[in-house]
């Protein structure tokens, strides 16, 4: 994704994006790009700011400093063509509950402009594309979570946008649910070139799908990249820790590991040695006990998963951890009704 973000235009963009609620600064100064055809992760606790910051690219409400731009357009200023651009998905999508999820598309194409012929095609190639052909004249109000979510999409495709803004689209969905979720989500960019941000405090979720990802403490971002760049920001200044296990274990094994030049210390941990150095140790290791006839069991270096770089940025930003949190979701207006999605 490095050499394409190179080549891609910036389709969002804030810059010193800041919202304050009296004592509490939701946002504070955030500076951000997304790239065109990217999914990228806001990851943070509830109350981190995640959703300000989709509210101020919405329009929906306006920042106390700083400024932001979808393709070019000021989201406070040109609020309205923002809106034809982008299309937005809450974290609890609103339909009417005596309609059928047709009859609710259908709303929300005339809202958007289609009508007859057009309007049924655009229906019928949508339902197909979500998985809701079948569920499609029932009643909403009998529909899962996962349901709503997924004809959610189909409501925001209506009007074919660049860019769709989700907020914590996977929260209360089952796990084959969620997994038909994210599959949509990726197709949406790769095949169809759609830029997607994506807010979320679902870490295997957002490693599963995203591009690049920031991460929100008490509203700082205080990282952003790929899981391997947040890797390596993270252990940067630090000492890098690897597990290891081997076939056949023996004297030999200690006798090489000790010898690796940035070797700070070793212990074991049940059947695993646990390494830490000053470099990444990864390939010079794998070659070496190879060329002497080991076999490799178990090797990765901690802090590759995004769950425990997220909790090491926590640390580092002083947190306990990323989930006991005040939710100052109380401040961030939000409304899940259908019109608010046009």
């Amino acid at each position: 994704m490095e050499a394409s973000r190179n080549s891609m235009p910036a389709v969002i963009e804030t810059v010193g994006l800041t919202k304050k609620y009296g004592d509490l600064t939701a946002v504070d100064h955030l500076d951000l790009t997304v790239y065109q055809g990217e999914v990228f992760g806001l990851l943070g606790p509830n109350g981190a700011g995640k959703t300000t910051t989709t509210l101020m690219l919405l329009g929906l409400t306006e920042p106390d400093e700083g400024h932001a731009f979808i393709n070019g357009m000021d989201c406070t200023r040109d609020a309205l063509s923002v809106k034809k651009t982008v299309g937005y998905l809450p974290d609890n999508v609103g339909f009417y509950a005596t309609m059928t999820g047709r009859e609710n598309l259908r709303f929300m194409g005339r809202l958007n402009g289609l009508s007859g012929e057009e309007l049924e095609a655009r229906i019928d190639e949508l339902l197909l594309r979500v998985n809701m052909t079948e569920a499609a004249d029932k009643k909403t109000g009998a529909y899962s979570r996962g349901m709503r979510q997924r004809l959610g999409i189909a409501d925001v495709l209506m009007k074919d946008p660049a860019i769709i803004i989700m907020d914590e689209p996977t929260l209360g969905i089952d796990p084959e649910g969620v997994r038909e979720l994210m599959w949509l989500i990726r197709d949406l960019a790769e095949r169809d070139k759609r830029t997607i941000l994506l807010s979320s405090h679902q870490l295997h979720q957002v490693q599963q799908v995203c591009d690049r990802m920031g991460i929100f403490v008490q509203g700082n971002m205080i990282a952003c990249g790929t899981l391997e760049e947040l890797g390596s920001q993270i252990n940067h200044d630090g000492v890098h820790t690897l597990e290891l296990s081997v076939y056949p274990d023996n004297i030999r094994v200690q006798q090489i590991l000790h010898a690796q030049k940035s070797v700070l210390d070793i212990t074991r941990n049940s059947d695993l040695y646990i390494i830490h150095s000053a470099f990444d140790l990864r390939r010079a290791l794998a070659k070496e006990l190879a060329d002497q006839g080991y076999t490799i069991m178990h090797l990765r270096q901690a802090g590759s998963d995004l769950d425990e770089i997220y909790r090491k940025y926590f640390e580092k930003a002083g947190e306990q951890d990323g989930t006991d949190h005040t939710d100052s979701k109380t401040h961030e207006k939000k409304s899940s009704r259908p019109e608010d999605t046009v």
